[in-house]
């Protein structure tokens, strides 16, 4: 089964080509709601307190169609995850890992909603809520499904990486390891 990727304004186009290798997620981190924050897209990113759903899987299973001049990039900090999005209207993409052998993505929820078939359709109910003490309000989540949800992903990179799968990503130019745009090191504090 595939899953269309697409960006607010239709501009940036792809298809997530194995929607059941995936694991899903709410990361309420400082980080991911900092990013939410440089996009100015809080409202439609984060619940009501403060997650981000997303969508966990390989890199290989993404095809873009058209619109990759529109792909833009952002770490937080010197050493922080690449945070991918469209800078044509500021749809998040998803975030990597800095070095492309750790072969995963993190999809935000926002560039998946175009198919009509809900979330939990297309990917299955959420397993894992993370990063719960950054969450907004008095009544925060509870942490759930750490362990397995962890588990699964490293057994997703694993195998990637074992049989050679972590070449193929469309975030980084093959056989250099380097990002197919620089990203830029945010050097204001957007966590707060």
């Amino acid at each position: 089964m595939t899953h269309s990727i697409r960006c607010n304004c239709g501009k940036l186009k792809g298809t997530l080509k194995r929607t059941q290798d995936v694991n899903r997620c709410v990361c309420y981190c400082a980080d991911c709601q900092a990013f939410a924050r440089f996009l100015k897209r809080e409202d439609d990113i984060l619940d009501e307190f403060g997650g981000t759903s997303i969508i966990q899987t390989i890199p290989k299973h993404i095809d873009f169609s058209e619109g990759t001049e529109h792909l833009a990039c952002i770490r937080l900090t010197e050493n922080g995850l690449l945070r991918w999005y469209a800078a044509c209207c500021n749809t998040p993409i998803g975030n990597t890992s800095p070095n492309f052998k750790l072969s995963f993505i993190g999809l935000i929820h926002n560039c998946l909603s175009s198919d009509r078939v809900s979330l939990d359709d297309a990917f299955g109910t959420i397993r894992m809520h993370v990063s719960t003490q950054a969450a907004i309000g008095e009544h925060k989540p509870k942490s759930t499904g750490l362990l397995a949800g962890t588990l699964r992903v490293f057994g997703m990179v694993l195998r990637s990486r074992l049989n050679g799968s972590y070449k193929q990503n469309p975030f980084f130019i093959p056989g250099t390891g380097t990002p197919v745009v620089t990203p830029q090191v945010l050097n204001q504090d957007l966590k707060g």
